[in-house]
């Protein structure tokens, strides 16, 4: 579902920069963006507080990713955002773009399963790719009572729900059923639409309508963006890690992801975080990365655009947390302002 946040602009404002970036920005300079829907919830909050502290304003379109990266070439918006395949670095090359990521977010699979609460189902990867693919069928087969000791699953069929739309979600949950399923990787693959296997599966479009088609179907299990999951009392399972440890989705094994993560090893900052090395981290951690040109047609609106996200940087953690995101760690943030934004003309 498309949602906008738009906010009218205010007659006169100012805000001095202090990170450098720009030294002045006027509420008169629309701050545009289109793209993911993942990191929505975020972004309005920083914009109505980055509004109530300087006046300016910002018009965020959360159509997904692949939209936001087709405004974004076409240049109908300062900034993209995805949270689909990151862009790759040639194809920033060529387009003559930046990319790097603003804030950390989780993937968790969902479930409709009578006797569970939240975080007490455990499955592993090769688990969860074999219910998605129809190789395990009953939620009673002896593979998943083997993984939960002490606890009785009903002879019940399982159903399963995916998005039916193009989503960044489905991207970061078949990247991660990829990389711990050679099967899944060979015959199904990764991407933010994909053909499902599973005879059972049923599609339903946007969060919401998954979320619906898990909460009224018994034996049902799906996907969401945790936060989403958090703000609707959804339950969400415990996963194995690459480590081989149990772990519950939160901002500390979302943090334990990206901390593991070599953040300037491939172009473009475009690194997957799923599966990521580390005792504690979340198995399906992403990140929701920014698009914007090195030479902007606009450099006023482009300034403003650093400017927001710097004050993001600097001072929009807690309304992170508060909304189960998590954010960018300050020494990456600093790596970003003098690695990659000083890419971007500012004059």
């Amino acid at each position: 579902m498309k949602r906008t946040f738009l906010k009218t602009v205010a007659a006169t404002a100012a805000l001095a920069m202090t990170g450098g970036f720009t030294k002045l920005a006027t509420a008169s300079t629309i701050i545009t963006g289109a793209g993911a829907s993942l990191p929505f919830p975020i972004y309005s909050r920083w914009a109505e507080a980055y509004r109530a502290a300087t006046g300016v304003q910002l018009n965020y379109q959360s159509i997904g990713s692949s939209a936001g990266i087709r405004q974004i070439r076409a240049r109908t918006v300062t900034f993209g955002a995805t949270d689909d395949a990151p862009v790759s670095g040639a194809d920033l090359e060529r387009d003559g773009m930046v990319q790097f990521p603003a804030i950390i977010a989780g993937v968790v699979p969902m479930y409709n399963l009578e006797g569970f609460r939240p975080g007490e189902l455990r499955l592993t990867g090769q688990l969860l790719a074999d219910m998605f693919s129809g190789r395990i069928v009953n939620w009673n087969d002896p593979r998943i009572a083997a993984v939960n000791p002490g606890r009785t699953f009903p002879n019940q069929g399982i159903t399963v729900v995916h998005r039916a739309d193009g989503s960044g979600t489905t991207f970061v949950f078949t990247d991660y059923l990829s990389a711990v399923s050679p099967e899944w990787a060979r015959s199904v693959g990764r991407g933010a639409t994909v053909r499902w296997p599973a005879a059972s599966s049923i599609g339903g479009r946007g969060s919401e309508g998954l979320s619906a088609i898990v909460a009224r179907t018994r034996g049902a299990i799906g996907y969401v963006e945790f936060s989403y999951a958090r703000r609707n009392n959804i339950p969400h399972m415990a996963m194995q890690n690459a480590a081989g440890n149990f772990v519950q989705p939160d901002d500390r094994t979302f943090s334990a992801a990206a901390a593991a993560i070599d953040w300037f090893s491939v172009p473009g900052m475009g690194v997957s975080m799923v599966n990521a090395a580390g005792a504690n981290s979340w198995p399906m951690a992403t990140a929701s990365f920014i698009l914007m040109y090195k030479q902007p047609a606009n450099v006023a609106e482009s300034n403003a655009v650093l400017a927001y996200f710097d004050w993001a940087f600097r001072n929009g953690d807690a309304l992170a947390l508060e909304m189960d995101f998590v954010p960018i760690p300050d020494t990456l943030a600093e790596a970003i302002r003098t690695r990659v934004w000083n890419q971007i003309r500012r004059a």
